[in-house]
């Protein structure tokens, strides 16, 4: 049966007390030719907001944390050239109001820094800490950037006092999926252990968005109840922070276990990985984004009177509707209007990514992990640390909401 992390809140470290000791920009290593604008699909386009995680490692005798940032800085310079849009910077483009990405080489942010702390002293690292926000270098001064466009993505290499350190990664989402960055990691890991220019990397991305351009015309030929339209010229972000204090909770769910559903109208909101549905399928390095918002909705009646293989059927069923007809719809809905994914909450899997799988040249990472954001309408699930067949269910809630939750959560697991 599945158990609620019981880590109490207050033995969470608040204060890693970090240092910077240096931010930099990384370019990549070969010039390219000429600048160039990429192309953004419209699934794209709607992710312009920042994604953070943080990869903890455990200390290795022959990797200090010096020469781990010294080798990630060298190999992310390398890796930049065949990923030649991470080092671009986005704008809208003046002729058409599209969000695009000028590939013009402008660099990454790299920074180094150390904490004064052990890893043990940080403490459960699956508890949803929000001082893991810490061991990310959001934004770069002015005085290293041309103009005040802030780059794609960043770096920052964080040491403890234990040998052991956290790469952390902020990436804008128009980027990558939580799949095309899993085998940017890979390429990371390998090029690093290459320490080659000419080694060919495990798979070379595939740049080309417009394999996810709308059709022409544009044909919308199903009905979207997953999205929602927008007329202001100034759309809100499809992710936006709430005002309200939140707790967060990491709860522990095995494979025999299950959340037991609120009195209520609930419609669930879901990524479903549209590469291998497509027809010709997309390239499996594909760099974009391609997942689209599955869902399902039920009447709180038929939630919770009826048998749970049901509620498992409709999201089933609410995954195999993504054909790849109705998935050039969807991409061609969002030629025709603005908006975004309409639902009361949204389930993000990290679960199967496999960041934690990732082999570099010091090992696997103890823990990988997103860093916690203040919205209440995600839930995260992702990977236990000791059981590889559990999953963590990352939720945060105003405190009364929480409390709430946790004793559906209870009273259904002890069912």
């Amino acid at each position: 049966m599945g158990t609620i992390c019981e880590e109490p809140k207050p033995s969470l470290l608040q204060d890693l007390k970090i240092s910077i000791e240096n931010v930099s920009l990384v370019f990549p290593s070969q010039k390219t030719e000429r600048k160039y604008s990429m192309f953004l699909s419209n699934i794209d386009k709607v992710l312009n907001f920042p994604v953070e995680t943080v990869h903890f490692f455990a200390a290795h005798k022959e990797f200090p944390p010096p020469l781990v940032a010294e080798k990630l800085k060298s190999s992310l310079e390398k890796l930049l050239v065949p990923y030649d849009f991470l080092a671009g910077r986005v704008r809208t483009n003046p002729e058409n109001g599209r969000l695009e990405i000028e590939c013009n080489a402008a660099g990454i942010g790299f920074a180094v820094a150390s904490s004064h702390y052990t890893l043990d002293d940080v403490g459960n690292l699956v508890y949803p800490n929000p001082a893991f926000g810490q061991l990310i270098c959001k934004s770069l001064d002015s005085n290293l950037l041309e103009s005040d466009d802030q780059p794609l993505c960043n770096v920052q290499v964080t040491s403890f006092r234990c040998g052991g350190f956290a790469i952390g990664f902020i990436t804008n989402h128009v980027t990558f999926d939580g799949l095309s960055f899993k085998i940017f990691l890979d390429n990371l890991a390998a090029a690093i252990a290459a320490d080659a220019d000419c080694t060919p990397l495990p798979l070379t991305p595939c740049n080309d968005r417009l394999l996810l351009a709308a059709r022409s015309p544009p044909r919308v030929d199903f009905p979207h109840f997953e999205l929602a339209k927008f007329h202001d010229s100034n759309p809100p972000p499809v992710f936006d922070a709430t005002s309200e204090d939140l707790d967060f909770k990491a709860l522990s769910w095995d494979k025999e276990t299950s959340p037991n559903p609120q009195d209520r109208v609930s419609t669930l909101l879901y990524a479903v990985n549209i590469r291998p549905r497509l027809v010709p399928p997309l390239p499996v390095s594909y760099t974009g984004n391609a997942v689209l918002t599955a869902y399902a909705t039920a009447k709180c009646e038929e939630i919770e009177e009826g048998p749970f293989g049901r509620i498992v059927e409709m999201v089933w069923e609410g995954a195999r509707r993504v054909t790849d007809e109705y998935a050039r719809s969807v991409i061609d809905w969002g030629e025709i209007y603005q908006g975004f994914p309409n639902g009361e909450f949204l389930v993000s899997s990290w679960w199967k990514l496999g960041f934690e799988e990732v082999e570099y040249p010091w090992g696997r990472p103890r823990y990988s992990c997103p860093v916690v954001f203040h919205r209440k309408d995600i839930i995260l699930l992702f990977p236990d640390i000791q059981d590889k067949n559990g999953v963590n269910v990352l939720v945060s809630l105003p405190r009364q909401q929480m409390i709430k939750f946790e004793t559906l959560f209870r009273n259904y697991l002890a069912c």
